[in-house]
């Protein structure tokens, strides 16, 4: 491997940026400002240089579009190769989820269930050893969920791209030794997300690879996605360097192999923005025949461009959102200048969620391979999401991912969405309305359900309304409901002294009624 002084490369980072900005953002209905995108670049520049990437690019989306593309330093430091948006870089883990999404179009055309036995699609794993008599049978729930009782073998896997199926064929044959029963806990398998590529091979008859490009990448027009670097126009695909005692030295690149599906895949910011955005437009959940952002139909591409349908229903999509395994809890200083903030995290199927002490939703995977590091993150609640690779050994971008993903938010102060307003939830606030303070409206009691008026006294219910009317004088304003979900919501009436805030929320039945109400005295801001 040959080794570049970083004295004699720093000249990495005085590479100008490269910015692309799009007239359409539907989300905050403006550009981001020269001023926001100087502080992004700035950031990448930034933790480029403290973390010693030789190169980095990243990409921002909000809504369906990409807003901001960037990127600094070099592909190649022996030809001084500048990074640009169409440089491609291994993404490493983050080739998990197109595996799972597969798994999962599989699941959906009736082909495999997940808790479908493994040795059913590889017969070679009948006999797999597991560690005690009441073990339960190895699933495809269990890969997927890395709950299979396979050990972390994230060193052992990461040097094993150019593994043959042959020599796959004899890894399995001389057995697989395992860290636990399968279903008992959470365990990091690159092996376990290798042998569902081998499941959809032998669904398929073809490899993971060949149809995760027909059925993925193909559908979502992602051109320049591939898994073998040697298909890549040259100068395109990126060098990737190990940084030690003041010196990069290159990494070798490997070629394709079954090992692939775990971690093979080779993309660019804008092919993956593509990936990412579908994900997004997965949320919220909604009907097919309402007006999407972009296209036709209800799983169009999110090009927009004609492009055949979306792999999978949005609902699978968010299936693959939802926490299936390895829940666990961490405290760290995610917004600057804040107390330690909480933060729960789990895995999905080939996804990471979290949310933190503000509430705040994440859905995303980090990607570390010898030469290469990366991280993608969407909130499907704000909308927004952010991709970011690097070219450095194991250079994980997830830390000014997040960053930049805060100062969006509080920048361009985007809020997360709300649920729907139903047509019954306005109905009943109406109701409300017309009702308080004297609950005294011919024919009311019919909109309240049977258990209302004895978990709630008619006499307390005009008592307590009265007073509280009282204190906060003439109603000025009534605002719009803040819907929690479609039966349940809370609005403010403005009066001229004090707010009056009223929650209620509704019954199951085909008409909903007022099931449970609250009304509070809140001070004026």
């Amino acid at each position: 491997m040959s080794s570049i002084s970083i004295n004699s490369a720093r000249r990495v980072f005085s590479i100008s940026v490269l910015a692309l900005a799009v007239t359409f953002m539907p989300l905050s209905a403006q550009n981001l400002s020269a001023g926001l995108k100087h502080d992004i670049d700035s950031l990448y520049r930034a933790y480029a240089e403290e973390n010693h990437f030789p190169g980095i690019v990243y990409g921002i989306i909000i809504d369906t579009m990409v807003v901001h593309t960037g990127a600094s330093g070099l592909s190649s430091l022996a030809d001084s190769t500048a990074v640009s948006i169409s440089t491609a870089f291994r993404v490493a883990s983050m080739t998990k989820s197109f595996t799972a999404l597969a798994i999962m179009k599989l699941r959906d055309e009736g082909k495999l269930n997940l808790d479908d036995p493994v040795h059913h699609f590889l017969p070679e794993l009948k006999d797999l050893q597991y560690l005690t008599t009441d073990a339960p049978v190895l699933t495809v729930r269990h890969l997927l969920t890395h709950t299979g009782g396979l050990p972390q073998d994230d060193p052992w896997a990461d040097r094993r791209l150019e593994t043959t199926e042959e020599e796959l064929d004899a890894l399995i044959a001389e057995g697989i030794s395992m860290s636990n029963v399968p279903g008992i806990t959470y365990e990091y398998s690159n092996l376990g997300y290798t042998l569902l590529g081998r499941v959809i091979r032998a669904i398929t008859g073809e490899s993971s690879q060949a149809y995760i490009s027909s059925q993925i990448f193909r559908p979502l027009g992602m051109r320049s996605t591939v898994w073998e670097y040697a298909e890549l126009p040259e100068g395109v695909m990126a060098q990737g360097y190990r940084y030690r005692n003041g010196e990069w030295s290159e990494e070798a690149l490997l070629h394709d192999g079954p090992f692939g599906a775990m971690g093979g895949l080779i993309s660019t910011v804008g092919d993956f923005a593509s990936y990412a955005i579908m994900h997004l437009s997965a949320w919220p959940a909604r009907d097919a025949q309402q007006a999407r952002p972009v296209g036709d139909g209800p799983d169009d591409g999110p090009a927009g461009d004609g492009l055949d349908d979306w792999p999978v229903r949005r609902s699978t999509l968010r299936d693959m959102h939802t926490i299936s395994s390895g829940v666990a809890y961490s405290s760290s200083r995610l917004y600057p200048g804040g107390p330690d903030c909480h933060v729960i995290v789990a895995y999905g199927y080939g996804l990471r969620w979290s949310v933190d002490c503000r509430g705040r939703k994440k859905i995303y995977h980090n990607g570390g391979l010898p030469g290469f590091g990366s991280n993608w993150t969407i909130m499907p609640e704000y909308g927004i999401g952010i991709i970011a690779f690097s070219n450095r050994t194991y250079g994980s971008t997830w830390a000014v991912n997040q960053e930049v993903l805060e100062l969006l938010i509080d920048s361009m102060d985007i809020q997360p969405r709300a649920p729907e307003v139903t047509g019954t939830l306005q109905s009943r606030k109406n109701d409300l309305v017309r009702i308080l303070p004297g609950w005294d409206i011919p024919g009311y009691e019919s909109l309240f359900s049977d258990n209302f008026f004895i978990d709630n006294l008619p006499e307390d219910l005009k008592a307590e309304s009265a007073i509280i009317f009282r204190k906060a004088g003439e109603i000025l304003q009534i605002r719009e409901i803040v819907p929690k979900n479609a039966l349940r919501g809370t609005f403010i009436m403005e009066g001229r002294d004090n707010n009056i805030t009223v929650g209620f929320t509704l019954t199951p039945e085909a008409k909903p009624r007022i099931q449970a109400f609250s009304i509070a005295l809140t001070p004026k801001r």
